[in-house]
């Protein structure tokens, strides 16, 4: 095994910089694919997701290109944008060159943006087929003197039926070109493309590891109809009490919104994504690490740059669409041979992405109901009880006794040990639970509908009852 990046044949900028962005180590299919991509050979990289695959073709893409010419010289494939944009995020964290430029194309977003964008010149493209063939029929994006061509997660681009289009794409290329293909498994139909496309490719495959997926308890918490997910965030967190979580989501946006939501609910918890400088990230980073804030918002992309052994939880409030971003997101728990508890939030219809995880790992999701206050109640009076039989041992417990002997001369001590209970319980509970805002999903009671008259009015016009939605008494105090 190589133990470092220095050995693979990238330059010491790279690896310097690497190693700034905490990659001191490549993985099994880096270390295998990215000497033979150096040589220039075409090849098949055959790895599970997680292992490291966009680094593997990543970097040597970006030692060979020619960063002084602005024409398109390499070209990633990928199955959906939510990769395509992961992919040139890294792809971009990983440049050292101001003048080399990386370009995501994909559906979604402004074509227009997409063509001035190309128009102005980029060395490196990373997009999905539809929206590559699109700009390549109205003459925005010219492959003539494409140099490498990278087809990422294969596998997915076959099942959903994109193999297609990626033959198209390949016929605007040159014949006289690198290229390389990533997957989890060799379909056939992969294998046929690889054997019509690429020339004496080498294949270099890595068997998956299974040891920290074991130590990893996956478990999908159900939204239930008409929730909110931080509606259904909230007691979820309350019963699962991570000692240090991160919290996946897609965007920055999401992830401002929700750390703003759980600060508000009492939590300790603060962001982490692309907008934040690079004091305002080392700042956290050595605040979460001292537990000096127990849970952090994150985005895929700058969570790279998080690296906590003893993490507890990793929660998934959105899942991502690709396996590589969900097996990169648990992996982040479960270390040092420590447990990990791995939480995806899904509604209904996303059940099915939690399927592909089953496949994946070949063992079954556990699947939960968001827990109702009467068992958040529950767990808090365990975690009480332990608490007490902790203090009774304390010594520290001898300086309140004299308070208790002056009490007990007017309650009985039950009564007493019961109002410190209640105090102390009190005071633990999370500040959304000690309001009315978190309700169980429980119909409200609907206004009786009463007839009321009019107000009195002038002769000659009729005085017709009309029927009016009045709150009753009883009804306010169903509140």
């Amino acid at each position: 095994m190589t133990s470092s990046f220095a050995d693979l044949g990238l330059s010491s900028a790279r690896v310097d910089h690497l190693s700034a962005l905490g990659f001191t180590e490549p993985t099994a299919i880096q270390a295998r694919a990215i000497p033979q991509l150096l040589s220039g050979h075409d090849v098949v990289g055959l790895a599970q997701t997680g292992t490291g695959k966009t680094a593997a073709f990543s970097l040597p893409i970006l030692e060979q290109i020619n960063a002084a010419h602005r024409y398109v010289q390499a070209l990633v494939i990928t199955p959906t944008r939510e990769l395509a944009m992961q992919v040139s995020q890294a792809m971009e964290s990983f440049n050292t060159d101001h003048r080399l430029y990386v370009t995501s194309v994909y559906g979604g977003q402004s074509i227009g943006q997409q063509l001035s964008r190309l128009k102005r010149g980029s060395q490196i493209v990373v997009g999905t087929p539809g929206r590559i063939i699109d700009l390549i029929d109205r003459g925005g994006l010219m492959l003539d003197q494409l140099s490498m061509m990278v087809l990422d997660e294969a596998d997915e681009m076959l099942n959903m039926g994109f193999i297609q289009d990626v033959e198209k794409i390949l016929s605007y290329t040159p014949d006289e070109r690198q290229t390389a293909f990533f997957s989890a498994t060799m379909d056939p139909a992969i294998q046929k493309l690889a054997t019509r496309f690429l020339k004496s490719p080498v294949t270099v495959s890595v068997e998956p590891q299974k040891t920290s997926a074991a130590r990893i308890k996956q478990i999908g918490y159900v939204v239930p109809t008409g929730w909110s997910k931080p509606r259904a965030l909230m007691p979820i967190l309350e019963i699962e009490d991570p000692e240090s979580a991160i919290i996946f989501v897609r965007t920055r946006r999401t992830a401002a919104e929700l750390t703003k939501q759980l600060q508000a609910a009492g939590h300790s918890a603060d962001e982490y994504h692309g907008d934040l400088t690079q004091s305002q990230r080392e700042r956290l980073l050595q605040r979460f690490k001292q537990r000096q804030v127990r849970w952090v918002v994150a985005t895929d992309i700058a969570a790279r740059g998080i690296h906590v052994d003893d993490l507890s939880h990793v929660i998934n409030y959105e899942l991502p669409d690709n396996l590589d971003s969900y097996v990169h997101r648990i992996g982040r728990t479960g270390r040092a041979g420590k447990e990990g508890r791995a939480i995806s939030i899904v509604t209904t219809l996303e059940k099915y992405k939690l399927s592909r995880v089953e496949k994946r790992f070949g063992k079954k999701v556990e699947y939960a109901k968001v827990p109702t206050q009467a068992e958040i109640a529950a767990r808090n009076l365990e975690k009480l009880q332990s608490q007490v039989r902790e203090a009774v041992t304390s010594e520290r417990l001898a300086s309140f006794l004299p308070i208790v002997s002056q009490l007990s001369e007017e309650f009985d001590i039950r009564t007493i040990a019961a109002a410190a209970l209640q105090m102390a319980y009190d005071k633990a509970r999370p500040a959304h639970l000690r309001t009315e805002e978190y309700v169980e999903d429980k119909p409200k009671p609907k206004p009786r509908l009463i007839r009321q008259p009019r107000a009195h009015q002038s002769s000659g016009q009729s005085n017709n009852t009309q029927v009016r939605e009045v709150e009753t008494p009883s009804s306010q105090n169903r509140r």
